[in-house]
């Protein structure tokens, strides 16, 4: 996999680490950026989905928006 995965999250919400362990457990490098704490992650991150959600991936131009899965496999394969 040649192109980034970028993880826009908060520290509290538990989905925001079932997406990181999902991640870690398939070996997926990913960047983590704190939405709660970085005001330029946030805005990145609500201009890419139009929406304040974590946990928000992108992958390129692909974004998934929640734990979802099925979509987190389709965007990893």
């Amino acid at each position: 996999m040649n192109e980034n995965i970028t993880v826009y999250t908060t520290p509290t919400w538990p989905h925001c680490i079932h997406v990181k362990e999902f991640l870690s457990q398939k070996g997926v490098k990913y960047k983590e950026l704190n939405v709660a704490e970085n005001n330029d992650a946030r805005s990145e991150m609500m201009k890419k989905t139009g929406r304040m959600a974590v946990p928000t991936v992108t992958m390129g131009d692909r974004v998934v928006v929640g734990f979802d899965r099925s979509e987190l496999e389709k965007l990893l394969s």
